[in-house]
């Protein structure tokens, strides 16, 4: 059985075609008991109206894309849980396409997101290439970057300032009387999180007159998998160091279960501060103290600038830096 049509709305309520998209489309120019005669109608034949042809009358579809490198992961779950309420409340669906590790299905996804005419494009956690830019640029949709920016183009962004927290993390560490610090990095080609964190904990250690050594950096590009090697690598082959500053949470639970496996005992023998503040950040144990980004408020806050720009309530919005907390919990002590 067909599904009803407005058609079949207009039989059933005994208007004109035209009527009826005036009703749905809350325009002027019915009486009042018409308006109830054709929702009566609407209601009984269960008839929904279609996203795209309501488009074709206020040219929208009611939806937004959403690019993530990885859809699976809490860090992106979080974000993506502020963009969807957001987005609910305004009357928006949110399409999410997963674009794999270093945007391997970015273009092909923006493809998609064309022939599904979206409104507006979140694009998140990664590098804005210029074929990406290109893309978005001939969709003719407003865009706004989640925990990315581009220094080429002017598009707004919403974004925590990495460089700055990654050095209030190592300073921390300082302040507990800790000098012989090592550091767990995401990808240094990243410029987005790996570089400026990287640069964070430089600046910290050349601020307190500590001496930057590059044998004490281990690359463990934001995974757990690796994030264990990058532990590994340090133990065996870094000079001593009494903490470490990891990049990111997953990198840091990867570091702390290969340090446990070595009979390290932290915060005892080894400090860890980790970088994020996902959920698991307090269930593992010891809670690993860490650098909060209020992920679920950047995704909130993402959506409402890209729904302005939609509903051009707003012909331009700013970009937001948000700030960063440290949460102390029981991953570091200090330096007797």
């Amino acid at each position: 059985m067909n599904p009803p049509t407005i058609k079949d709305v207009a039989k059933a309520a005994n208007v004109s075609v035209a009527t009826v998209s005036r009703v749905l489309h809350n325009l002027a120019g019915y009486s009042d008991r018409t308006r109830q005669k054709v929702m009566q109608a609407v209601e009984e034949l269960g008839y929904q109206p279609n996203a795209i042809a309501r488009g074709l009358v206020n040219k929208r579809t009611q939806t937004i894309g959403v690019l993530f490198p990885h859809v699976s992961s809490s860090f992106s779950s979080d974000i993506l849980h502020g963009i969807e309420e957001t987005a609910q409340e305004k009357g928006f669906s949110v399409i999410v396409c997963n674009t794999a590790e270093e945007g391997k299905r970015t273009l092909k996804y923006l493809q998609v997101l064309r022939e599904k005419q979206v409104d507006g494009i979140v694009f998140t956690s990664e590098v804005l290439k210029d074929e990406y830019y290109q893309a978005i640029k001939e969709m003719r949709v407003p865009v706004i970057l989640v925990n990315t920016m581009s220094q080429k183009h002017m598009i707004p962004y919403v974004k925590v300032d990495d460089r700055q927290a990654a050095y209030h993390a190592t300073n921390y560490l300082i302040q507990k009387g800790h000098r012989e610090i090592a550091m767990i990095s995401g990808s240094l080609k990243d410029q987005i999180a790996g570089y400026p964190r990287l640069e964070g904990y430089r600046q910290a250690l050349a601020d307190n007159g500590i001496e930057y050594l590059e044998s004490r950096v281990a690359i463990g590009g934001f995974q757990l998998e690796r994030s264990r090697d990058a532990m590994k690598k340090l133990l065996t082959e870094a000079p001593p160091f009494t903490a470490v500053f990891a990049a990111s949470d997953e990198m840091a639970i990867g570091a702390m279960n290969y340090a446990f496996e070595q009979g390290i005992k932290i915060p005892d023998d080894l400090s860890i501060i980790g970088y994020d503040d996902l959920k698991f950040a307090r269930m593992v144990y010891p809670p690993l103290t860490t650098i909060h980004q209020p992920l679920t408020m950047m995704g909130r806050l993402a959506s409402e600038k890209l729904i302005s720009l939609i509903e051009q309530s707003e012909m331009q919005v700013s970009s937001s830096i948000v700030s960063h907390q440290l949460v102390e919990r029981q991953t570091v002590r200090s330096k007797p």
